[in-house]
This record gives C-alpha cells, sequence and structure tokens, in this order.
C-alpha cells in the first residue's frame, strides 16, 4: 500500500492547481454530435449519492453544466441504490444496459475485481491527457490504479477519485451537554463517556449492522491496536494477516462488549444506514461513527440541535481514503461524454461546490471553502492525512468480503456466535482470496 497524502489535502491541491489549471472542463470532447443513427445522445450516468449530500449537489449542477457545454446531449440519470450497485455491478456492466459512466466503490475487491475481469475502460490515456493525475496526488491515486490482479495502488487508472471521505464520531452537543460529556480525547475518555450516557438510560451510539457502518465500527476498534504495517499486510498482501492476533481480536471482543454494556443497540444487528442516519439526525442518539458522507446531509437536515464531530479518539488511523471512484464502463457507448463529464466534475467551480457543501474536495480553491462547517470537516481530514491515517475500509480485500463482513457484525451483535468463531469466518475468505490471485 503507498503512502496516504502525507500533505494537507488543499494545500497540495493548490500546488497542482497552480501548475494545470483548473483540471478542467474546457475539452468538450465531441460536443453535442449525434449518434449514427441521426438521433441526439444521451449520457446514461448511475451514481448513489442523495441529493442533498454534498456529491449529489455537486454532481447535479455538474450535469447542468455538462448539457449547457454539450447542446444536443441529454444526461439520463437513474440513482442507484449502494447495495444495489455492490451486488449487480458484474452482471450489468457485462451487458447492454452498462450505463456511460458511474460511481462506483474503490478497492480490490469492487473496482480491482471489475478491472480484472475486463469491465472497466482503461482510463489512463486520460488521465494523462486531462491532467487528472496533476490534480489527484499520489496517496489518492491509490484506488484510482489496479494491476492485474486487481490490486490497488498500482497498474492503469480504472477510476477517478473526486473528493476524500474519512468515518469519525459524530456528536449531538444538547445531548453532551444536558449529561455533562465533554468531547473525548482519548479511548478512556470516550467509554467514560459511553458509561454515563448509560447509566442516563440513554443508548449512546447509532449503528446499523445490516449494511456497512457496524462493520467500520469494528475496523476502527481493532485500527486501536494497529499500525501501519498491518494495514499494509491486510489491505495490500504486504505480509501475513493473523485473524487472531490482537487487532481482529480486540476489534471483534470488544465490539461483543460494547453491546453487553448497552453502547450499541442488539436491535441493530437489523438496521440499515439510512435507519442509523435518520435516527441521529432525530436527536435519538448523542453519537453516530459513520463517515464523512453524511455530512453535507447532517448541515441540510439538522435544525433542531447544533452536532459537531472529532476523530475517534485512542487511534492514529481511521477507515478512510478517496472517494468513491468514476468509472467508464467497458460497453460504454458514449466514453468521450463520460470522459467529458469525469472532467466537469474534477473543475475547480465544482470542486468548491462540493467543498462548501460538507464534502472533501481534491481540487478546489482553498480560498473558496468559506462554509465555516466545510472547513472543520477538511481540517479534520487534513489532520487524519498529514499522519498517515487512512486506513482504507475493512471489506476492500477480497471479493464478496462485504456480505461476510456484515454477516460477521451482525453475529457479534446479536451474540449469536462468539467473536473467535466470527474471525475464523473473515479468515477463510480472505485467504481464498489469496490463493486466487497468486499471493
Amino acid at each position: 500500500m503507498k503512502k496516504s497524502m502525507g500533505v494537507a489535502v488543499l494545500a497540495a491541491v493548490a500546488l497542482a492547481l497552480a501548475a494545470c489549471g483548473s483540471g478542467g472542463s474546457g475539452d468538450a470532447g465531441d460536443g453535442g454530435r449525434t449518434a449514427a443513427s441521426g438521433e441526439p445522445r444521451v449520457l446514461k450516468l448511475w451514481h448513489y449519492e442523495t441529493a442533498d449530500s454534498a456529491m449529489g449537489k455537486a454532481w447535479a449542477e455538474a450535469v447542468k453544466r455538462f448539457e449547457a457545454a454539450h447542446p444536443g446531449v441529454t444526461v439520463k440519470f437513474e440513482e442507484k441504490g449502494f447495495e444495489q450497485i455492490q451486488k449487480t455491478a458484474s452482471m450489468v456492466l457485462n451487458s447492454d444496459e452498462a450505463p456511460d459512466v458511474m460511481e462506483y466503490n474503490k478497492g480490490n475487491a469492487t473496482a480491482g475485481l471489475l478491472s480484472k475481469q475486463g469491465l472497466l475502460t482503461d482510463l489512463s490515456e486520460q488521465a494523462t491527457k486531462r491532467g487528472w493525475d496533476k490534480l489527484l496526488p499520489g496517496g489518492l491515486q491509490v484506488t484510482a490504479k489496479y494491476d492485474d490482479r486487481g490490486v490497488m495502488g498500482s497498474g492503469k487508472w480504472y477510476g477517478v477519485p473526486n473528493y476524500g471521505e474519512f468515518v469519525m464520531v459524530y456528536y449531538n452537543k444538547e445531548l453532551f451537554d444536558k449529561h455533562g460529556v465533554k468531547v473525548p480525547t482519548t479511548f478512556d475518555e470516550l467509554t467514560a463517556a459511553l458509561d454515563t450516557f448509560v447509566k442516563a438510560g440513554v443508548t449512546p451510539i447509532a449503528t446499523a449492522g445490516a449494511e456497512y457502518p457496524a462493520q467500520q465500527i469494528f475496523y476502527q476498534l481493532a485500527l486501536t491496536k494497529a499500525q501501519r504495517p498491518w494495514v499494509d499486510a491486510f489491505q495490500s498482501y504486504k505480509g501475513k494477516v493473523d485473524f487472531h492476533g490482537p487487532e481482529f481480536s480486540y476489534g471483534a471482543q470488544t465490539l461483543a462488549d460494547w453491546v453487553k454494556k448497552g453502547y450499541l443497540d442488539k436491535n441493530a444487528a437489523g438496521l440499515k444506514a439510512e435507519d442509523m442516519g435518520v435516527a441521529f439526525m432525530k436527536g435519538t442518539y448523542p453519537m453516530m461513527i459513520s463517515g464523512s458522507w453524511w455530512y453535507g446531509r447532517f448541515a441540510s437536515e439538522i435544525k433542531k440541535f447544533t452536532w459537531g464531530h472529532f476523530l475517534f479518539p485512542g487511534a492514529t488511523m481511521s477507515p478512510g481514503s478517496s472517494g468513491n471512484v468514476w468509472v467508464v464502463p467497458e460497453k460504454s457507448e458514449n466514453k468521450d461524454l463520460a470522459y467529458d463529464f469525469i472532467d466537469i466534475t474534477m473543475s475547480k467551480d465544482i470542486q468548491n461546490l462540493l467543498g462548501n457543501s460538507g464534502g472533501v474536495p481534491v481540487a478546489a480553491d482553498p480560498a473558496a471553502i468559506t462554509d465555516p462547517k466545510s472547513k472543520e470537516l477538511i481540517e479534520s481530514f487534513n489532520k487524519l492525512t498529514a499522519a498517515d491515517g487512512l486506513a482504507f475500509y475493512p471489506d476492500w480485500p477480497a471479493p464478496g468480503y462485504y456480505d461476510v463482513m456484515v454477516a460477521g457484525v451482525q453475529n457479534l451483535i446479536n451474540g449469536s456466535k462468539a467473536p473467535a468463531q466470527v474471525l475464523d469466518e473473515l479468515a477463510k475468505p480472505y485467504a481464498d482470496n489469496l490463493a486466487d490471485i497468486g499471493n
């Protein structure tokens, strides 16, 4: 695994922008030419960001600018669910139903697998031609490039990330004040805060076991005992991973203990991410451990209480990376238009909008980020990346691992299996994948 960004994103971006301009949307490609049939062209776009998220707002504006720059071309946008794309991508992209450009999850098990299957277009030439390689610092390119095995970090460009993301602790300031809880700066202080809420009859942490959130808590707990070489071994196969070693053993046992202590609701095993987010926005829970992708939505929708965030105490690393990537399916019928659309999302104006809407831009003008809440978010991201603290996500290393992680963490939450048994079940598909790629 390459080192993560190592410098503050916006500072690095400012240098990149000085070198190559806005990153531009000036290259209009084939513009609004019609298809061979003489009919107006249509760009089929898929993504799974909600309209009120930072990315949703930025990409909606990108669609408007794309259509303005391409007379006669219409964007046909279809919103897909994260789970929907996660489960059907290989099948859909191998059919005539493939979109021209779509958001897809990054990592070996997802974008890497599709690249190995020949389902994604090699974007290396476009990355150089359009300056994407200059706009994205080296750490952000880790999830853009995949080798012949589908392993991220080197090889050809198969995706283009245009935002950053990381997992943090969101908190309800009113509930903290009501119960006399201060923002914790150490793991012991976090545990004391959790105990305070439980004693008051309040379940402290909102989560969801039926989708990604709870597995990210499991991984975050493991990261409190981990160093960078362990992450490199797990994510990039640069060493042997002991699933019964101190990292994963602590994560599994502590998650199970947190449920027993009342820090997490046992019913969370059946909840989805949306359930978790809505519950936090209603003011039901003091805390929610999840990603920056919620940030813009919270800024827009939470009106009844003030909220903030902090990095997970007691860990130098957190789940996080560049954001999901734009990919161009090999069966795309309008690749030139897809490249143009990606280019517009990388332009300074769209990146500035993303940053001021609660996202983490990768190619913004630092001086243009004026929203105070957005500045707080970007400062936390820069702090994390400066410490080489992006540890990617637990479901990345092997195809199908997301579902394995969901099932394992659900078992920890409902107590149906012991931590050691869950870790055995996580180890097997990981080992199978290593054998499959010849590692």
